[in-house]
């Protein structure tokens, strides 16, 4: 059986946070997909129902510019981040993430500089197990699991999605 050798395309480094030191939620996803990598964007595959989510709860037009989604966001006091800063992997699938390969995000650190922070949102089930796996979190944050906004997550509609999603408009006063 042949060996894969990641080669620098397979290797997905991920972005810096969308994030203020006024911010009450951290979303955490698991790490950029190949979309979101083109486009240098957080959650940029047409077919992610994140910014739609975002769109419904907190008026985010999902249409706007990126930057504008990302002002936009600050100013609902969001902080939207990865657990992973890097990582190998062939394709955009949480699955395909090689576990030996994971660099985790400096999550305590940007906890520190965002101290009211009050809830850690997963963005799916692979997020909050990496997150497990990989962080050792010095601050006591409630989190909470729900469900990936990613196209592959098609068990759920976007509504059903959306009604789970609202949560966070509980933490963002």
């Amino acid at each position: 059986m042949p060996v894969l050798i990641p080669t620098p395309e397979h290797y997905a480094a991920g972005f810096a946070p969308v994030a203020h030191p006024d911010a009450r939620i951290l979303i955490l996803g698991t790490l950029p997909g190949v979309a979101s990598i083109k486009q240098q964007q957080y959650y940029a595959h047409p077919q992610n129902a994140f910014w739609r989510i975002m769109q419904q709860l907190f008026n985010i037009p999902a249409h706007a510019p990126y930057a504008a989604r990302c002002q936009s966001a600050l100013e609902h006091r969001l902080a939207i981040w990865d657990v992973c800063h890097a990582a190998q992997r062939i394709g955009s699938l949480d699955s395909s993430i090689q576990g030996h390969s994971i660099i985790a995000n400096d999550i305590n650190h940007l906890l520190d500089t965002c101290p009211h922070i009050a809830l850690i949102a997963f963005n799916g089930q692979a997020a909050a197990q990496l997150f497990k796996k990989h962080i050792q979190l010095t601050h006591a944050v409630p989190a909470v699991t729900l469900p990936s906004t990613s196209p592959a997550n098609a068990r759920l509609s976007f509504d059903q999605k959306l009604l789970q999603w609202a949560v966070l408009k509980q933490h963002t006063k």
